[in-house]
């Protein structure tokens, strides 16, 4: 691909992890006075990751306003309820907490490096609130020069309006712009843009992301994001 003059990332499972992930259940579950073993707390929060992800549920269109997002994720969260009665409730109160998200390892260190180097980043996320004060409890708000959220747009990705709304506030071509998230239904839509589209392997809790791909793709030093900030 020729050398990207402007990188788009996804938000969640690809900058940002839920806080704690299965472990969110354990301690939700602990303050309402059920104890829940990691074992259980490990395969409720897959289950509702993997449910979340489905044509079906992304088909439901709670990523367009924030009633729908909170109607479609306290139900899918309601499966906790078999659990402790609330529990459920908890959780969609901690997914739209900004505290309730941390940056990967990586994260930080690439979007330093990124905005270095000269490349301007831009999110472009499906979400039906404001990401925008997450990146600011972890000091990451000013490495990103434009949010393209659907929850503003009325559109979701692969709508390739997103994409192009992200491209126009960074004021580059979306030829030239790199598209990185971890969902190929979703961020692949970046292609049908113009954009080249780079998806990374599935997360695995709160290890790197690989996110060091990203600069060798836009040919910006490595070394550079693995020195201290």
């Amino acid at each position: 691909m020729p050398k990207a003059r402007a990188v788009l990332f996804d938000f969640g499972d690809t900058l940002f992890g839920r806080a704690g992930a299965h472990r969110a259940i354990v301690e939700a579950a602990a303050g309402l006075g059920v104890e829940v073993d990691e074992t259980t707390a490990r395969n409720l929060w897959a289950e509702i990751q993997a449910r979340a992800r489905t044509p079906e549920e992304l088909a439901k269109g709670r990523d367009l306003s924030p009633e729908a997002h909170r109607a479609c994720w306290t139900a899918l969260y309601s499966r906790l309820d078999v659990v402790v009665a609330g529990l459920g409730a908890d959780l969609y109160e901690l997914e739209i907490d900004p505290l309730g998200w941390e940056p990967f390892p990586d994260a930080g260190a690439t979007l330093v490096a990124l905005r270095t180097a000269g490349v301007p980043v831009g999110v472009v996320s499906d979400t039906g609130w404001d990401i925008r004060p997450v990146f600011a409890a972890h000091g990451l708000a000013h490495l990103v020069g434009t949010f393209a959220l659907s929850c503003e747009h009325g559109v979701a990705k692969p709508a390739t309006r997103l994409f192009e709304a992200a491209c126009d506030g960074l004021g580059v071509a979306p030829a030239e712009t790199l598209m990185v998230g971890d969902n190929p239904l979703t961020d692949g839509g970046a292609v049908e843009a113009g954009l080249t589209a780079y998806i990374l392997p599935p997360a695995l809790d709160s290890e790197a992301r690989g996110l060091e791909a990203v600069l060798r793709l836009v040919d910006v030093d490595v070394d550079s994001a693995r020195r201290p900030n």
